[in-house]
């Protein structure tokens, strides 16, 4: 059997038994999290329910922890002030990590992975990197910026995209990806870092550097594809065929039709998590606070999630909740 069909029917064979769960509560009871009720069967599997965790720290930030394992996906706690939701964005503001935020939800981690190097995406990584002895995966400027910080060239890998990583009881794929655009049709920080710059200072030091998107496949658990940014090149995703995919949220339409192609490019997952929602500038309090022009864009994309792919479940998250899929 080929590769690509087999993966889609474990997936589905998966997907008709599999349980979606938040703090082992079960999913399918009405929640203000759930956007969409689920219509999976309750059978038993094969897994070990609750083996692992996913929860969202906002952004397009999450922690997984897979046993004794944990794999972060663009941890950015410090969540500071730059002015982006009042309308007063200041590019010169100061980048101050949170420790006081950071240290009591970062107590290990083994793997930090990078999509891009925004500020809300990448501004907490070297800290964290430096705390836990974590190995940070990212493209070359990703690399680069890590020994700005004077991270260790062991601690670094950079990645392009096409790499299998394995972990032993998970993989890592890495899929090239694309930055969103904004409603003049360009990227905030464009650019990229070919060697190692002196140590970042404001968040316009932090460029966008190239985009990444991971699947993350545990052993007898489930294949879930984190996105950092809302574009995609839906050529990269033949294949891969997640059960859950984390889904940023577009704040702009200049980027044509953008979840038929991911939705299609991933073959219609199972679950959709729309991340990315959130006013990130705030402090990392249930329920996530949306700026109102964001409520209406989420709840566009809730609609239009169900209407591109019926089939899917879609889980709005609130913050570190711990979801079993």
């Amino acid at each position: 059997m080929p590769s690509l069909d087999r993966r889609r029917f474990l997936r589905d064979a998966a997907a008709t038994t599999a349980l979606v769960s938040a703090g082992g509560l079960a999913a399918g009871v009405a929640t203000p999290a759930q956007a969409a009720p689920s219509t999976a069967a309750a059978t038993p599997t094969a897994r070990r329910k609750g083996a692992v965790s996913f929860r969202w720290w906002g952004t397009a930030g999450w922690r997984v922890d897979i046993g004794d394992r944990t794999v972060l996906v663009d941890p950015f706690l410090s969540r500071i002030d730059t002015g982006l939701f009042t309308g007063a964005f200041k590019t010169d503001t100061a980048l101050t990590v949170r420790t006081d935020v950071i240290d009591p939800r970062v107590d290990r981690a083994t793997t930090v992975l990078v999509t891009h190097t925004h500020w809300d995406h990448f501004m907490d990584v070297p800290y964290i990197a430096k705390r836990t002895g974590a190995r940070v995966f990212g493209t070359l400027t990703s690399y680069h910026l890590g020994l700005a910080y004077g991270l260790p060239s062991t601690q670094l890998s950079a990645v392009k995209g096409g790499e299998v990583l394995d972990f032993g009881d998970h993989s890592v794929e890495v899929v090239g990806s694309l930055h969103s655009r904004n409603p003049s049709y360009s990227v905030a920080f464009p650019g990229v870092r070919v060697s190692p710059p002196p140590q970042p200072a404001t968040i316009a030091d932090l460029p966008e550097g190239d985009t990444l998107g991971y699947l993350l496949r545990v052993d007898s658990g489930p294949s879930v594809y984190f996105t950092g940014a809302s574009d995609v090149a839906e050529r990269n995703l033949t294949g891969l065929a997640p059960d859950v995919a984390m889904v940023a949220m577009q704040n702009a339409t200049t980027t044509g039709d953008y979840l038929p192609r991911l939705l299609a490019g991933l073959d219609y997952p199972k679950v959709v998590v729309p991340v990315h929602y959130d006013n990130f500038e705030t402090a990392l309090q249930n329920p996530p606070p949306v700026a109102p022009t964001d409520r209406t864009r989420l709840n566009e994309m809730i609609a239009a999630v169900r209407r591109i792919s019926p089939r899917s479940r879609v889980l709005v998250p609130e913050y570190e909740t711990a979801y079993h899929f």
